[in-house]
Parts: C-alpha cells; structure tokens; sequence
C-alpha cells in the first residue's frame, strides 16, 4: 500500500466525516448506504465488516491526532497485518498482507503514519474548539490553525476582535 497525497486527502476526509452541524455532531458513514458509497469511492468493497474496521479507525485515529489517547491505541487494527519484502531492478518495495476487511483502516494509519514521518505536527484538528474537523498544514510557515479560513477562522478572528471592542468598552 503505498501513501502519497491521495491516501492523505482520504484520511482527512475519513476523519472529517464527524462535523458539528448547527451545534451538533454529525456521522455521515454512520448510515450503511452513504458509507457503502464512501467506502467504494475509495476503493473498498462497501462490506459491513470493512465498515466496522473504518469507524474504528477513524475514531481511534481522531483521539490520537487529538491526543485523547496514545498512538498505541491502533494496535488491534494492525493485528496479522504482515509486510514483504518485493525486490526488483529498481530496489526494494514493500507488499503488504492485510486481512481484507481491514484494509481500508490500515491504509487509514498507514497514511497518519508516514504524514507523522514525513510532516510531523501537520495533521492536527481546527484550533475552533466548537468544530471536530482536522486539517493538514501545508504552509511553509506551519502556522495554519483552522480548517477553513472562511469558516472557523473568520468566527474565532470576529470573536476576539468583538472580545477586545467590549473589554476596550468597559476598562
């Protein structure tokens, strides 16, 4: 399984599948069809099995990215999954043996692994604390704080500057 931009650009739309809409958070694979749909338009088979694994990983890599629990909390899904080693006359690669239900969520921590490798502290989640949704940093300064600027961001600006014109009014 190889990790590159589009295995990046899932995992972030797998752990963006639990937005707040309008005050309340909001599962959209929690419903089989729409995540028999996701699941498919990401190379999976859409299986209920596969499902469960997916939710489990993306749960579990949601409270590591947010430091709720240890990255060792992804071990049960790495459970059997073996890695070979394919030589060719352009060296080496790497074929992995996972069961085939856990493919989709091993593919999932394959790809926060090789972005905590590659562009450690760049996947994190919206500085707003009323919004569930990550994002990865791409800016050469690392400074991006929000998952949308027009969003989160503009609100949390508007915020402190109303926060500011009203403690400016009452000192």
């Amino acid at each position: 399984m190889a990790t590159g931009p589009d295995q990046q650009e899932t995992l972030l739309e797998l752990l963006n599948s639990t937005p707040v809409v309008n005050g309340t958070v909001q599962d959209r694979l929690a419903d089989p069809e729409a995540a028999r749909s996701w699941q498919r338009a990401h190379g999976g088979s859409g299986g209920k099995e596969e499902r469960r694994y997916l939710l489990q990983a993306r749960d579990l890599l949601q409270d590591v990215v947010t430091d709720s629990r240890p990255a060792t909390a992804l071990a049960p899904l790495l459970t059997d999954v073996v890695s070979h080693p394919q030589l060719s006359a352009t060296g080496v690669t790497w074929q992995l043996d996972v069961p085939a239900q856990r493919r989709m969520a091993v593919a999932a921590v394959l790809a926060w692994s090789a972005l905590q490798e590659t562009m450690p502290g760049r996947l994190r989640p919206c500085a707003n604390p009323e919004c569930r949704l990550f994002l990865i940093d791409r800016s050469k300064t690392n400074r991006a704080r929000w998952c949308s600027m027009a969003v989160c961001g503009n609100r949390m600006k508007a915020r402190r500057h109303h926060q500011r014109t009203r403690d400016a009014a009452a000192g």
